[in-house]
């Protein structure tokens, strides 16, 4: 199985330069890709988008044509640009109109190289570059987590303004002791949500509930600070003639590092409540996850407001994550439909109206329980392309374990407050409460001062 660890870099500026020509040049393959097909579209000819068509095309250009850039980055363009192209073509033919395909450029590209054209030492690559260019050594700012034999690519790219490797190993799945090995008899049910992001019911009574009360509040305190940053620089942001300028270019460079810090801490926190998940299922002996797949409320519009909060959801990662993690572990994942799965009483399986909190009641059988462990322990009983087989045998969770996703976001600590947030003081707040008045009903309060009396003048 592959895994991809990013690491940073520590680069001079020469190195930095470098490194962005050649995300530059990768760039640049692109946009010859798509001018290429845009002059055969134009002739009424056949788009060029194969893989091995685009390699002779490239191949006929010659050496030196994309700067630094060597013929094996340039190849892995090609190769993104031709996977995007089929990926569209495959969904338009199954009747998705609203797949696009790859028609637009991009400044700045990921190159990527493949195992024996780099070369890794401890804390140090050298990226192959064009024939006849000085070598390129950069520093990683950790050294890598997998062996040197078992890293198989490596992928430069930019995100927020600053420049990572992704490095991509083989990484065998787990062995376990005998005895311990995940059972493939255990099932559990795994419910995806907002604020409980891993809902898992398992079998023998046993529950866990993965909170991600500091991931919504980092998706709503970096909302807040990007519109009050808008309305601080209002007055100073580059007007739309003034594109290019010193000022829109260090505009544009403070919101990208906002930008990337708050896509790095989301997604440190999806990663620590999937692996929570998994080594509470390794614990378990849990052998299968029903996962339950509700990314067709994605198709619903539901205001804008609910719109924002579906799509920092991010449904596909957290299952993607949760698979990739599983698998390492030799445990299987499977989809089924969770629809009606928060809505219905296992026990008399009616219709519930859905509840305001988190605690799920049913008004016919007077049933009571946590709604998202509920939803986990029906999905249990679900299979793929099916509703639930055995209904009855619904098992919810009497012992509940309760963890918390993103402990590094601002906030999280034990003092449970987010530094960006102001004071209280500049809130409003009246400060501390006064006593309580004692059984006789005497106010502590201070005396008022009531001027009631009228004054000849030259009196005090």
């Amino acid at each position: 199985m592959h895994r991809t660890a990013r690491v940073g870099l520590r680069l001079t500026p020469g190195q930095r330069r470098r490194c962005f020509g050649l995300l530059r040049s990768a760039g640049d393959v692109w946009a010859c890709v798509l001018e290429v097909n845009a002059w055969r579209r134009r002739r009424h000819d056949a788009p060029l988008v194969g893989y091995q068509q685009l390699c002779g095309e490239l191949a006929a250009s010659g050496p030196g044509t994309f700067a630094d850039l060597d013929s094996v980055g340039a190849r892995s363009v090609l190769r993104r640009f031709s996977d995007a192209w089929f990926a569209a073509a495959k969904r338009r033919s199954a009747g998705d109109l609203s797949a696009r395909f790859p028609r637009r450029r991009r400044a700045l590209l990921p190159v990527r190289w493949y195992h024996g054209t780099f070369t890794l030492d401890g804390h140090r690559v050298r990226i192959p570059t064009a024939r006849g260019t000085s070598p390129l050594w950069i520093r990683l700012a950790r050294e890598v987590s997998y062996p040197v034999e078992q890293v198989r690519s490596v992928t430069l790219r930019c995100e927020g303004g600053r420049l990572f490797l992704d490095v991509t190993a083989e990484v065998p799945v787990a062995v376990y002791p005998p005895g311990e090995e995940p059972d493939p008899g255990r099932v559990a049910g795994v419910d995806l949500g907002i604020i409980h992001p891993y809902a898992v019911a398992g079998p023998g009574g046993e529950g866990l509930l993965v909170s991600g009360r500091a991931i919504r509040a980092e998706h709503r305190m970096h909302l807040a600070d990007t519109k009050s940053r808008h309305r601080a620089v209002s007055r100073r942001a580059p007007k739309p003639g003034q594109k290019g300028s010193r000022r829109w270019r260090q505009y544009r460079r403070r919101a990208r590092l906002v930008q990337g810090r708050h896509r790095r801490r989301v997604r440190q926190a999806q990663h620590e409540a999937a692996r929570t998940v998994v080594s509470w299922a390794v614990r378990q002996r849990v052998g299968v996850l029903h996962v339950g797949d509700p990314r067709g409320v994605l198709d619903l519009p539901a205001g804008r407001r609910h719109n924002l909060r579906l799509r920092q959801w991010q449904i596909g990662r957290l299952i993607q994550v949760l698979t990739d993690k599983a698998t390492l572990a030799g445990i299987t994942v499977r989809l089924v439909d969770e629809r009606g799965t928060s809505s219905t009483c296992p026990a008399c399986h009616r219709r519930v109206p859905k509840p305001r909190g988190r605690t799920l009641s049913c008004p016919h059988c007077a049933f009571s329980g946590h709604r998202d462990l509920v939803a986990a322990a029906s999905i249990a009983t679900r299979v793929p392309g099916g509703g639930s087989t055995t209904p009855a045998a619904v098992v919810l969770p009497e012992v509940v374990t309760h963890r918390r996703a993103g402990r590094h976001l601002p906030g999280a600590g034990r003092s449970r407050r987010d530094p960006r947030r102001p004071p209280r003081a500049a809130r409003g707040s009246v400060g501390p409460r006064r006593p309580a008045p004692p059984p006789g009903g005497e106010s502590l309060a201070h005396t008022a001062r009531i001027h009631d009396t009228h004054r000849k003048p030259g009196e005090r």
